[in-house]
């Protein structure tokens, strides 16, 4: 689980190690896989041209993009599940990030299947400037038409680090909000604000514990209890499994 067994720090994960550890074995199916981004704003970039980049990102981790997106069984329980992958540009949001989250969010409305979405990400993608913040409100959108309208289940899943506009947006949307131990949390990073503000962020004010107590989000949830948590809360809201003796 990428967990050191001597100190306990939490490693970063891939997005396919976490895909591995919350769906059951067989029971993934892929969305959109095929989506890819392009440069809609052209960005110029003296170093490297944002297309080459994202080939370089591909080629590195083997996805096309900073986000897996699909469904499948969790303790036999049907779901919709995002996972972004820090390894990936950062986790930036991009359009394409922000369109297969939405198709996610979509789906589930119409299936009426409960929703997670892990979050890892630095932000909203300076590469494709104002169509990146868009997604924001496209995914806060299609969220509220899932939550509010269908009375459906989101559970949003905060790894380390979730700064930028998935903070401000579906990361802190959650009908339930978990955390993992330690995971840095932010808008705006430590760097930023001192360097903006010209004030010193105080060590541990961005990290999960600190924010726990503030009531930022609900539980703290360490990795090797979590899918079973996430069974448990499914079904306090009425979400079962196909065969309740797949239960875990």
């Amino acid at each position: 689980m990428n967990i050191c067994e001597q100190c306990g720090y939490y490693l970063k994960i891939s997005s396919s190690d976490r895909i591995e550890l919350s769906v059951d074995p067989g029971t993934w199916d892929p969305m959109d896989d095929g989506m890819v981004s392009l440069d809609p704003i052209e960005f110029h970039s003296e170093e490297e041209p944002y297309k080459d980049r994202i080939d370089s990102y591909k080629k590195k981790t083997g996805l096309t993009e900073a986000v897996q997106t699909g469904t499948g069984q969790l303790n036999g329980i049907p779901v919709a599940i995002g996972v972004m992958d820090f390894q990936f540009m950062g986790g930036s949001m991009g359009s394409v990030v922000g369109e297969k989250i939405t198709r996610l969010i979509e789906y589930a409305t119409n299936k009426l299947l409960p929703l997670i979405l892990v979050c890892a990400s630095g932000g909203a993608r300076m590469q494709e400037g104002s169509l990146s913040l868009m997604q924001m409100a496209k995914i806060s959108s299609a969220l509220y038409d899932y939550q509010s309208n269908k009375k459906l289940f989101y559970v949003s899943i905060l790894t380390s680090p979730t700064t930028g506009g998935v903070t401000a947006s579906f990361g802190m949307l959650g009908d339930i909000i978990i955390a993992e131990p330690n995971a840095y949390i932010a808008f705006a990073g430590k760097r930023v604000i001192e360097q903006t503000l010209n004030k010193t962020v105080p060590e541990g004010s961005q990290a999960a514990e600190y924010l726990f107590h503030q009531g930022l989000f609900d539980p703290i949830v360490p990795r090797n209890p979590l899918k079973g948590v996430l069974s448990e809360l499914f079904q306090l809201h009425a979400f079962f499994p196909f065969n309740k003796n797949s239960i875990k």
